[in-house]
């Protein structure tokens, strides 16, 4: 009974909100524009708070950035993300309430509570309801992803992932990735919940080096309408 029950509610969010069946991995450009995309990630049990140093940086540089934030971590920096959505340069995003690793093997309710308590965290940090969605590790489903979307969310996740929380990982081999797989439109994906240490050090590197080949930063909602 209650597999039909939800296989009722996601025919009909389906019927109300056409599924795109849409991930977006870059921008709608083939400019030398992208976006730099941070994940404030936090689980039940593992308070987490952003890495200063990263903050300090883009904000002395006015560059536009999107943080995607659980509704958890929202909690434990409301001060913060209160401030960071004053900025003209910041954008706060969802990314799931306690960041399960696989939505996917959720039940269809679960996984659209994951989305409203990461809405509704966020909203009342910054007074703004997102509109953007990523799923955390990028797990997902047809059914999932469906869901999502007919809670009114587009998706966004990267083509290629920085992979900045790895162990041992040094600022010079970050920086040298990233600028070498970079290309235009991509949406560049990094960690500010302090569990990144050698993204601080390799951020400033990495964006001069993009700006001396000539590209330019934007927050996802400046160019996905």
């Amino acid at each position: 009974m209650r597999t039909a029950s939800i296989l009722a509610l996601l025919a009909l969010l389906l019927l109300a909100f056409p599924a795109r069946a849409e991930v977006i991995e870059r921008l709608p450009t083939t400019g030398k524009v992208v976006a730099l995309t941070f994940d404030a990630c936090e689980a039940k049990g593992a308070p987490a708070h952003f890495d200063r140093a990263i903050l300090d940086y883009l904000e002395a540089e006015k560059l536009p950035f999107t943080v995607f934030a659980t509704g958890l971590f929202a909690q434990h920096n409301r001060d913060d993300l209160a401030r960071l959505a004053k900025l003209p340069e910041a954008e706060i995003e969802n990314h799931s309430f306690d960041h399960p690793q696989h939505t996917e093997r959720l039940d269809l309710d679960r996984a659209l509570a994951e989305v409203k308590g990461g809405d509704d965290a966020i909203e009342a940090a910054t007074g703004r309801r997102p509109v953007f969605f990523r799923f955390p590790a990028g797990n997902y489903d047809a059914a999932t992803l469906a869901a999502v979307e007919g809670s009114g969310h587009r998706v966004v996740h990267w083509r290629w992932p920085s992979g900045d929380p790895a162990k041992g990982l040094t600022p010079e081999h970050l920086r040298d990735w990233v600028v070498a797989k970079t290309r235009p439109g991509d949406i560049l994906i990094f960690h500010v919940n302090g569990r990144a240490p050698a993204t601080h050090a390799a951020l400033p590197q990495v964006v001069a080096e993009l700006r001396r080949r000539g590209y330019s930063f934007v927050r996802l909602d400046e160019v996905l309408k």
